[in-house]
């Protein structure tokens, strides 16, 4: 028996969520973007992606109402959805799984609930409000995990800058 391409023959919300993001480019792409990165040309040198592997999979996000394609500063820009923001949790619980599971030396990346000024811990929590924030109120940096080589480009160093996630970078 052949396997299957895709996911349409299963009445499941995983299986219909899998063909929106399972892709194994999805998930990195709405990472990036979560991290600030919006350009097509700053998606590329972050992944290593083809040009038509990218086009195809930001069309696909933008398609499917993750990602919203604007205009700016004389380029697109890809940001995300309000339907793309709320992939944050699942975002985060990956990540930290990563973590727990590949790195040695703790998490790679840290997230603080700026309101408060504390980490969330390994579920996004903020242990002195309680509250499970949306990306919007985190601000990201470094952790004890993260690579220790020279930045690739000057848009990677940006990133090893505490920034709030969702705010675009530029180089």
């Amino acid at each position: 028996m052949a396997l299957g391409t895709d996911y349409s023959g299963q009445d499941c919300s995983l299986a219909k969520a899998l063909e929106v993001v399972g892709e194994r480019w999805s998930l990195l792409l709405v990472r990036d973007a979560f991290l600030g990165v919006t350009r097509f040309s700053d998606f590329r040198r972050r992944l290593d992606i083809s040009k038509a592997v990218l086009s195809q999979r930001l069309g696909s996000l933008v398609e499917a109402g993750v990602l919203e394609r604007r205009m700016h500063g004389g380029h697109d820009a890809y940001v995300l959805t309000p339907s793309g923001e709320a992939l944050w949790p699942a975002v985060h619980a990956l990540t930290r799984w990563g973590d727990a599971t590949t790195s040695t030396r703790g998490p790679r990346r840290l997230f603080r609930h700026v309101p408060c000024d504390a980490d969330v811990d390994v579920f996004g929590r903020c242990p002195v409000c309680g509250t499970t924030p949306p990306a919007a109120e985190l601000e990201t940096r470094p952790g004890p995990g993260a690579g220790t080589d020279p930045p690739a480009n000057p848009l990677s160093a940006r990133l090893r800058e505490p920034h709030r996630l969702l705010a675009p970078l530029r180089e």
